[in-house]
């Protein structure tokens, strides 16, 4: 919400309201992923699929806002999101890749 990760199932809708929503659909732009989206594909960085969203979301907010973020404030930002396959380092390393290229636009 307006380049911040929040917790849609915590957030009451008039919270929103006005307020610039990005889901992980609207990432994709003239049908071609987002970079941070495929750098998970790229390196692994998801497995079943369940918290991938979540993470994506997530790192591109912090890549909004700082794009060149270290592995500890990678691990910080999706700190909150749980995942049960992989462990986290492909999940880090995706995202640190995608920091490479610059790929942090605000949307």
């Amino acid at each position: 919400m307006d380049g911040y990760a929040v917790y849609s199932c915590m957030l009451p809708a008039p919270q929103a309201e006005g307020k610039k929503i990005t889901t992980i659909e609207g990432l994709n732009e003239r049908d071609r992923m987002d970079p941070v989206q495929q750098s998970f594909i790229e390196h692994g960085g998801f497995q079943c699929g369940y918290c991938t969203p979540g993470m994506i979301m997530a790192s591109k907010a912090l890549l909004t806002r700082n794009p060149h973020p270290t592995e500890e404030e990678v691990r910080k930002a999706i700190a909150s999101n749980i995942c049960r396959c992989t462990g986290y380092k492909k999940i880090v390393e995706a995202i640190l890749e995608a920091s490479k290229h610059a790929v942090a636009k605000n949307r």
